[in-house]
């Protein structure tokens, strides 16, 4: 072969790799090994080309496919791009989860995404860690950090504001990462599937969910369980008789035309587990706890006593059998959705992780969202310590208030996304508490951030609570 020849097969390849390289960034369609995938549509922004974007490894994308065609055919223009496609066409971004977050940025400006639904554990799918109030604990993951695209100027929001690779980081006499905005700009959930198999179950649920929910009586019940939270003497100020179940009936207040059953310690109606399973296989479209919790077990305190009354554990979810009637689940509670435990922890540090909990391979709202035949539809709630109004030194916020706004959001306003119900409550809760960065961490105002950052939906964000007609 002569050098001309060689020269211009040399030239060819280089420009088709680069064609390639370009080409999803420029319009997603079904390319090869369906790394880029969605309905054919003009490349009009001003028309809002897409409502969902859907990221996950490669591996993964077979398996979503029906989901995104689920999607297209009620309305909720999809495309999937998978996660070593996001890394081949963003140069930019300092690691991976900056890479990611530009990528979402580059969708909302040029298709008008409002959803994004992240598949994949934390493994597969790279998470980013908050350093807020590390003397409470050093660190945990907030998927609000894919969600707040941009600051209060509208320009890229790095949750690092002193570059020094520490996000989000607060820490002594006032925050290092100051005016991080912390509002939605695009509803982010994410199902933790660690392999093929749980992202089909997730596929079926959520396609059989929104088919076959509309109209079943079994929705327009809700089923909360509570106790006494804190019982006397735990902290050094008088503390109300049962927190959680005065929280629970607040709840319950903004549901209106619901039917409820009420789980409480203080009249014997939650006594164990089996009350809990039990009250689920009778069907249900909404699920509230509020108690203590770790990645493996959610529980409370009878009255003033400060023994514990295990609700639910994730050994306990394998004899739910609810089948179809999947509700959304909100849980008060600490590091239930702590979805990067793994076995590893014990080899790492074995006393630590079995303490903590953090050992099992899954944490208890991904279980409960991932169960095939039963469990729930999407789980909300903390990925690292959960901040309850008795934590702030005014008495009144944190988790009492935003896991409480999610169902006003839907009750009361009427929201039924599951993704706007999210981030609406987020709003929510900043409009009431805007956050002071030039205060001391381990306060108000970091647990104020905290709160909202650490709120993690396990679930897909376009969701349609109650189903489609």
């Amino acid at each position: 072969m002569n050098k001309k020849l060689s020269k211009k097969i040399l030239i060819i390849i280089i420009i088709g790799s680069i064609f390639l390289t370009t080409l999803p960034a420029l319009n997603a369609e079904i390319i090869d090994k369906n790394n880029i995938f969605s309905q054919n549509k003009d490349n009009d922004n001003e028309n809002s080309e897409y409502d969902l974007l859907i990221i996950s490894p490669n591996k993964f994308s077979r398996a979503l496919k029906p989901l995104v065609e689920h999607k297209n055919h009620n309305n909720v223009p999809t495309y999937f791009v998978s996660l070593e496609n996001v890394y081949e066409v963003n140069l930019l971004g300092r690691d991976q989860p900056e890479k990611i977050k530009l990528f979402i940025k580059d969708s909302i400006e040029n298709y008008g995404i409002k959803y994004v639904l992240l598949v994949g554990y934390f493994r597969d799918l790279p998470v980013r860690y908050v350093y807020n109030s590390p003397q409470d604990e050093e660190r945990y993951i907030s998927e609000l950090y894919y969600a707040d695209i941009y600051d209060k100027n509208g320009n890229f929001s790095s949750w690092d504001t002193n570059n020094d690779g520490i996000y989000g980081e607060w820490d002594g006499t006032e925050a290092q990462d100051k005016d991080i905005d912390l509002y939605p700009d695009v509803y982010v959930g994410r199902l933790a599937c660690r392999n093929i198999l749980e992202v089909k179950i997730m596929v079926d649920k959520i396609i059989t969910y929104e088919t076959s929910t509309y109209n079943s009586n079994w929705f327009n019940h809700i089923v909360v369980c509570a106790g006494d939270t804190y019982p006397d003497g735990q902290y050094p100020f008088p503390t109300p008789d049962f927190e959680g179940e005065e929280n629970a009936k607040t709840v319950l207040s903004y549901m209106p035309g619901f039917s409820n059953t009420s789980l409480f310690t203080s009249d014997g109606s939650f006594k164990g587990p089996s009350d809990i399973i039990n009250a689920i296989d009778q069907g249900c479209g909404f699920l509230f706890f509020d108690g203590h919790a770790n990645p493996m077990v959610w529980s409370t305190h009878p009255p003033n006593n400060h023994t514990w009354v295990n609700g639910l554990t994730i050994f306990d979810m394998s004899d739910l059998s609810n089948k179809k009637m999947l509700p959304v689940c909100v849980v008060g509670g600490c590091h239930n959705l702590q979805f990067d435990v793994n076995l590893i922890n014990l080899l790492k540090d074995f006393k630590e992780a079995y303490y903590w909990s953090i050992w099992y391979p899954e944490c208890w709202g991904w279980k409960l969202t991932r169960k095939i035949g039963g469990g729930s539809i999407a789980t909300l709630g903390c990925s690292g310590l959960g901040m309850t109004k008795e934590d702030k030194s005014t008495l009144e916020g944190a988790s009492d208030y935003l896991d409480s706004q999610f169902f006003y959001e839907y009750g009361i306003n009427g929201t039924d996304i599951l993704g706007e119900v999210w981030g609406n409550a987020i709003t929510n809760y900043l409009e009431k508490y805007p956050i002071d960065w030039n205060t001391k961490s381990s306060w108000d105002y970091a647990y104020d951030a905290k709160t909202v950052q650490q709120w993690v939906l396990l679930g897909d964000p376009s969701l349609k609570i109650g189903g489609y007609p």
